[in-house]
C-alpha cells in the first residue's frame, strides 16, 4: 500500500514539475502614443500643404502606433513588435528604422525576470549592438482600485521613474515664447544676435536644448494575479502578475488578446547578434549621434521625417 501511495505522490510531483516546465503564454499588446503636441507645430504653417500634411501624419502614425507579442514562461519573456508589410512608397528607410527604435520598436527585448537582467538587439545607423544589462528596479505603489482588461481582474500599482533622454516618446516640442510670436526681432536687433559665450564664440547647442524633457515620469500599471508571472511589456516588471496595461501619461501599452500553453510553443532566448554595450554606452552613442545630425543640418530639422533629418522640434 506504501508503494502505491509514494507512486501516485511521485507522478502527482512529476506532472506539476512539468507543467511549470511546459508553462508558456502570449500576450499581444497595442502601443499608441499622443501626437497632438506634434500636430500642433504644422498649424498654421503655409510651408506645409496638405498633401504634406497627409504623409506627415500617415508616417507619424506608423511610428506612433505599433503592435507587439509578449512571449513568456515562468522565468523570461522577449516581447518584439510585430512585423508588418510596408505599403508602395512607404518603405522603412534608415530614418524610419532609427525612429522606430527610439519609439520602443525594433529588435527583441529578453528578460529574465530570476537572473534579473535584460538583452535587446538595436540596429542603430546601420550597427547591429546587443544591449546586456540589469532590470531597472520599480518602486511600485499598490493600490486596492481595479478594473477589467480583457476578462481578467486587474489591479492598479504606480511608479515615479527618470525620463529617458533616447527615448522619443518623453520628447516635447520646446513652447514657443508667446513675445516671440507677436513682434518678430528685426535686423540689426540685439534679440536676432547670435547667442555668445563669454570669449566673443558663438555658443553651440544641444540636439536636447531644442526639445522639451520631463525629469520624471508617473507610470501606471495594472495588472492581473490571475496569471501569475512576473512579466510585463518592454522593460516593465516586478508585479504579482501579468502587466495588461502600461500608461505614462503619453503613450498607453495595452493587451487586447492572452493565449495560455498553447500548442506550438516559443523559444524564449535571448538573442546574440551585435555589439555588446550597456544600456549606458548605448544612450551615449545616440545622443552624439543626434547632436552629429543637427549639426550637419545648420542647427535645424525641415523635412519632418525625425530628429537631425527630422522633425523641428525647436521654434
Amino acid at each position: 500500500m506504501k508503494k502505491i501511495v509514494f507512486a501516485v505522490v511521485f507522478l502527482l510531483v512529476f506532472a506539476a514539475s512539468n507543467a511549470q516546465k511546459d508553462f508558456q503564454g502570449m500576450a499581444v499588446y497595442e502601443s499608441k502614443t499622443s501626437t497632438a503636441d506634434f500636430k500642433k507645430r504644422f498649424e498654421g504653417n503655409k510651408d506645409i500643404t496638405p498633401e504634406m500634411q497627409k504623409t506627415i501624419e500617415e508616417r507619424m502614425k506608423k511610428m506612433f502606433e505599433k503592435t507587439f507579442i509578449l512571449n513568456f514562461d515562468k522565468q523570461a519573456s522577449i516581447y518584439k513588435e510585430e512585423e508588418k508589410l510596408d505599403a508602395p512608397g512607404q518603405g522603412n528607410g534608415g530614418g524610419m528604422r532609427m525612429m522606430s527604435n527610439m519609439m520602443g520598436g525594433g529588435g527583441t527585448f529578453y528578460k529574465d525576470v530570476k537572473q534579473k537582467a535584460y538583452t535587446v538587439d538595436k540596429e542603430f545607423m546601420g550597427k547591429e549592438f546587443l544591449i546586456k544589462d540589469s532590470l531597472k528596479t520599480y518602486k511600485w505603489v499598490m493600490e486596492a482600485e481595479t478594473r477589467q482588461i480583457g476578462g481578467y481582474t486587474c489591479y492598479k500599482a504606480t511608479t515615479v521613474i527618470p525620463a529617458s533622454k533616447t527615448d522619443f516618446r518623453n520628447f516635447r516640442p520646446k513652447a514657443e515664447k508667446e513675445d516671440a510670436k507677436k513682434e518678430e526681432p528685426k535686423k540689426g536687433d540685439a534679440k536676432a544676435t547670435e547667442e555668445k559665450t563669454a570669449d566673443g564664440k558663438e555658443k553651440k547647442t544641444s540636439f536636447l536644448d531644442e526639445i522639451d524633457l520631463p525629469k520624471e515620469i508617473t507610470i501606471t500599471a495594472w495588472y492581473t494575479p490571475e496569471i501569475p508571472i512576473n512579466q510585463g511589456p518592454e522593460g516593465y516588471w516586478g508585479l504579482p502578475g501579468l502587466i495588461l496595461e502600461i500608461n505614462d501619461g503619453k503613450t498607453i501599452i495595452l493587451c487586447s488578446k492572452v493565449v495560455m500553453n498553447a500548442k506550438d510553443k516559443v523559444a524564449i532566448k535571448a538573442s546574440t547578434n551585435g555589439k555588446v554595450v550597456s544600456q549606458k554606452e548605448y544612450d551615449d552613442t545616440i545622443i552624439k549621434k543626434m547632436e552629429e545630425f543637427r549639426q550637419m543640418n545648420g542647427g535645424r530639422g525641415n523635412d519632418h521625417g525625425g530628429p537631425g533629418r527630422g522633425m523641428r522640434f525647436g521654434g
